[in-house]
């Protein structure tokens, strides 16, 4: 017994101010069960994946999207959390209760409201997700820019190929209609610090950090035995969880080595290897954190990772293209939706509906959300089923 996604739901993703917490919650659920053709009464169980942290008022919000619907009433709803992989943790939680036989059909949320903070209160609140014994105080793009500082030390300045990195997502967001900034922003004013592009933590631009975002999104999940009766079915080739040691100062932070593992067992259990994904999403929080996931995956061999950018290994074209969707630099960063954020996009992609951003013939996508400074680390590999 395994789990399949048979629809999918997605928000705009953006700085949504006409639309509440709950209203991006609605519009996603009320989207992927209406794709997938399934009634809500037929919903088993629900989870939600959320971080908050005073992002809302929010904090016991599972059972909003019982609204939907007066047919969900009674329905079991958890809220799951896992810092910037939250909406993973709750992809994951569901499929273990259909694998378990417990339930039979599950509908998965991930949604977060992050612009009723100002910037101040975002950094704030996402600052929880770190080590608080020796990190409090610190953020997350300096967090990230302690990772950007170690790799530079060890391998030499590789601004250029974050701000390619930078460019690339930006340019492919214009395929994707529900990115939060479409625009072609060009490796020239990504790698060049100005009044629009500051430093916001040594050596990481705005360019190479991710963006304030709003949205939500859905997946519908059913046992493999009832797939059939749906138009679409995507199954999951691997799905790996991996966490490493919260504190950086136990890790070598020259690498992601959480994401290492999360690929290394994905690919084994999955039978495959890189070079046989025809695409990934993966967690480009910030640009360093791609540079250092293209390693971790084995498309580059530590340190390397410059080189593969300058070829051009990761745009539409090379194998593997990463980040289609814009990535999180580009669609939106809203932290609880963006692992079910990055499985509808995978999905779409193995069922040959992803529009513009369509990889023609694509048959098997990885998937890698984080949570934190690598810390929570979850990979999967979806492929259609027929």
């Amino acid at each position: 017994m395994d789990a399949h996604i048979v629809g999918w739901g997605h928000t705009a993703f953006g700085a949504l101010k006409d639309k509440t917490f709950e209203d991006l919650i609605l519009e996603a659920a009320g989207e992927a069960l209406e794709h997938a053709g399934l009634p809500a009464g037929d919903v088993d169980a629900i989870w939600l994946g959320h971080f908050n942290n005073a992002l809302v008022p929010d904090a016991f919000a599972s059972s909003l999207v019982l609204g939907l619907d007066p047919a969900l009433r009674f329905k079991p709803a958890t809220r799951v959390e896992n810092a910037c992989a939250s909406g993973s943790a709750a992809v994951y939680a569901a499929r273990d209760a259909i694998r378990s036989g417990r339930i039979r059909t599950a509908l998965v949320l991930g949604a977060e409201k992050m612009t009723e903070q100002d910037t101040k209160g975002v950094t704030r609140a996402l600052a929880g997700a770190s080590y608080q014994t020796e990190e409090a105080g610190v953020s997350f793009p300096q967090i990230f820019a302690r990772f950007a500082q170690a790799y530079f030390q060890a391998y030499g300045d590789q601004s250029e190929a974050l701000a390619r990195i930078a460019a690339k997502n930006h340019a492919a967001a214009l395929d994707n209609p529900l990115a939060h900034l479409r625009k072609d922003l060009g490796f020239e004013a990504c790698n060049t610090v100005s009044d629009r592009n500051p430093v916001i933590a040594p050596p990481l631009r705005m360019t190479d950090c991710s963006l304030i975002s709003d949205g939500a999104a859905a997946l519908v999940m059913t046992a493999d035995d009832m797939a059939s009766d749906f138009p679409r079915q995507v199954g999951f080739r691997a799905s790996v969880q991996v966490n490493d040691f919260l504190p950086m100062s136990r890790r070598d932070i020259t690498e992601l080595t959480g994401a290492r593992q999360a690929f290394a067992q994905a690919f084994e259990a999955a039978g495959i290897g890189v070079d046989d994904l025809d695409l990934a999403e993966v967690h480009d929080c910030f640009t360093i954190a791609e540079l250092l996931i293209y390693e971790a995956m084995g498309l580059a061999e530590k340190g390397q990772g410059a080189r593969l950018v300058r070829d051009g290994g990761t745009v539409r074209g090379g194998r593997p293209p990463v980040n289609l969707s814009g990535g999180l630099k580009a669609k939106g960063h809203p932290v609880g939706a963006t692992g079910v954020s990055m499985h509808v996009m995978a999905a779409r992609q193995v069922t040959g509906t992803a529009g513009q951003m369509q990889v023609p013939g694509a048959e098997l996508a990885a998937v890698f959300n984080m949570g934190g400074s690598g810390v929570a680390n979850y990979c999967s590999i979806l492929e259609a089923r027929s």
